[in-house]
């Protein structure tokens, strides 16, 4: 008997220790992969946080294009829209076009012209708007300061670029003025519109 007990304790000591062993590094797995899933869900937090915050300072920029509908085409520079649930007159930044409304000026030449080539980019149609920081949101006649686009055509610069408008800056520079510049440029020494013998 005394024999016996000697050899079960010998055979069960190992298996006691091997199991110890693996319960270990059961709950060492398994402290690791809670660890791991913690860190995750940390991590998911933060991206969404971020996410929020960006969404946030995104809806809020006034640079940020916004969409509208041309109602109305006043000249070559200047347009009603449909925006925020009213009517809405907009000054396009950046360009010039001949006066053909002014009340103290006369129609001037290649007005007409002007006016017809904004009919045709954006008149009726649905338009993306940029606001300038750089510049105020409004004019002294209260119109919207904008920047427009209709499709891939950015309007301010296409009007400066086929001669129907001269770059324009008030007071302060803004955005796209060198684009702009340029366009005035490439503008006049092709002859394009207004830089050409209409207005000889």
């Amino acid at each position: 008997m005394p024999k016996n007990d000697k050899s079960s304790e010998s055979v069960s000591l190992p298996v006691i220790i091997g199991s110890i062993t693996a319960i270990a590094i059961c709950c060492i797995s398994a402290c690791s992969f809670i660890t791991g899933l913690v860190l995750i869900s940390l991590e998911k937090r933060k991206e969404d946080t971020e996410q929020v915050a960006g969404a946030s300072t995104y809806s809020t920029h006034t640079t940020i294009p916004d969409t509208a509908t041309v109602t109305d085409v006043i000249d070559g520079d200047t347009i009603e829209i449909y925006y925020n649930g009213t009517i809405e007159k907009v000054r396009l930044i950046g360009i010039d076009t001949p006066e053909s409304k002014h009340p103290q000026k006369p129609v001037e030449c290649f007005s007409k012209e002007a006016t017809e080539k904004m009919k045709s980019l954006v008149e009726g149609k649905q338009v993306r708007i940029e606001f300038d920081e750089s510049q105020d949101k409004r004019d002294k006649y209260d119109r919207l300061l904008l920047y427009i686009w209709q499709g891939d055509t950015f309007v301010n610069k296409e009007m400066i670029l086929q001669g129907y408008a001269h770059e324009y800056t008030y007071r302060l520079p803004y955005k796209y003025q060198d684009e702009f510049k340029a366009a005035e440029k490439e503008a006049r020494e092709h002859e394009r519109g207004l830089w050409g013998d209409a207005c000889e």
